[in-house]
């Protein structure tokens, strides 16, 4: 290689008293500097033409939807009775099986009745001596009543023997309403169902004492169809829902009822909202509303805790995106790829207001007509341009793969 003249220059006119090894180390330093400068006036490389990442993608488009609240509840009882005595004594029958249906009035339990025999006698007794009192009392009064006119008697005496009368007639209520009272006593020594439904476990066995106002019932009898399950929501919900209706954003539905039991399967029957309580839980926050569910296969048992859908209303203009094509960013809002007009990626946060089924309800973070990345997101950023496909044409081709 040869050198440039301002080095040969720079040679020539370098003093001779300078030592070999050192002139050895500048014209190592000067090559090393051409070299660099070499290097740095070397063209750049073209840089590379970006490859379109592959994705499918779903057209996306608006309609009305039913607006779900996916809610706990819990299930109730349509009726419930504990069956309590009403009179003191000793249990000497149970005639119930328990778990079995019963009917409203049938026999469960039997107090010993002895002693309130003896008591319905007494009364009965002492009825008997009020009304032959009566009798003489009357037959009294009917001769002071002809001696008066006569003037036999004078009328002080005849209205003593009259005030004599109606007392006997009131004796005689009083000692009916004794042996109505005792027959009654009597008729409570058996202990019957006071509703339809089915009975549960007996809390005491034959020989117990039973007391009236004792604490713990003998026994408890549910109506378990139909039932109530109860739901609970936030207050905050409830009044974003309200709000919704109101302004009309929301149209009134037909409020049904969905259930998931606690096993993961759906129950086959749809209930029917029927109330929503007008307080608020103090403790809790929640709004306790409560739907009624047909149970003829004894399913849904007081108690069960389980999952609701509850249809709150009806929007008119919702677009169904996936839950699958749904990604959340650091501050928990929902996010999904859509492609502009131009194929390019853009990330874009959806205002999700329900689910339904597997797809969440979303009222506004996608264009009409717009296309929803389903499969390839992994590949995209912002901007990112794309070769798309048809999400049911890929769906297809890995069916006909398997």
């Amino acid at each position: 290689m040869t050198l440039p003249s301002f080095v040969k220059e720079f040679i020539t006119t370098m003093s001779y008293s300078i030592s070999i090894r050192r002139r050895l180390c500048l014209l190592s330093l000067l090559w090393s500097l051409l070299l660099l400068t070499a290097c740095s006036s070397a063209p750049e490389p073209a840089p590379e033409e970006e490859t379109p990442a592959k994705v499918s993608v779903l057209t996306l488009q608006s309609g009305p939807e039913i607006l779900t609240s996916e809610l706990p509840g819990r299930v109730s009882a349509f009726r419930s009775a504990e069956v309590r005595p009403q009179v003191s004594g000793i249990v000497v029958r149970r005639l119930f099986e328990e778990g079995a249906d019963v009917t409203a009035g049938q026999l469960l339990y039997q107090i010993d009745d002895a002693s309130y025999r003896a008591v319905v006698a007494r009364a009965e007794a002492g009825l008997a001596v009020a009304e032959a009192s009566l009798v003489n009392l009357n037959i009294s009064v009917e001769r002071y009543r002809q001696l008066v006119d006569s003037e036999g008697v004078s009328q002080h005496e005849y209205e003593l023997a009259l005030a004599s009368y109606q007392q006997g007639v009131a004796e005689v209520k009083a000692a009916r309403a004794e042996v109505d009272a005792a027959r009654i006593d009597l008729e409570r020594t058996g202990i019957r169902s006071p509703i339809d439904g089915r009975i549960g476990r007996s809390l005491i066995s034959e020989g117990a004492l039973v007391v009236v106002g004792q604490n713990e019932p003998l026994a408890t009898v549910r109506q378990s169809d139909p039932v109530y399950v109860d739901i609970v929501q936030s207050s905050r919900d409830q009044v974003n829902i309200r709000r919704r209706l109101a302004s009309g954003e929301l149209l009134s539905g037909s409020q049904q009822v969905r259930l998931t039991l606690e096993d993961g399967s759906a129950y086959p029957l749809a209930g029917e909202l029927k109330l929503t309580e007008m307080n608020v839980d103090a403790d809790t926050g929640v709004v306790t509303m409560r739907a009624q569910f047909a149970n003829p296969q004894g399913l849904l048992l007081p108690g069960m805790y389980v999952r609701t859908r509850v249809e709150q209303g009806v929007a008119p203009a919702l677009y169904r995106i996936p839950q699958q094509a749904v990604r959340y960013n650091e501050r928990g809002d929902a996010t999904a790829w859509i492609l502009d007009g131009d194929g390019r990626a853009q990330l874009s946060v959806l205002n999700v207001q329900g689910q339904s089924g597997r797809d969440w309800l979303v009222s506004a973070g996608v264009p009409d007509g717009g296309r929803l990345v389903m499969e390839g997101s992994l590949r995209l950023w912002p901007g990112r341009i794309t070769e798309a496909r048809n999400w049911a044409d890929t769906l297809q081709i890995q069916a006909e793969a398997q």
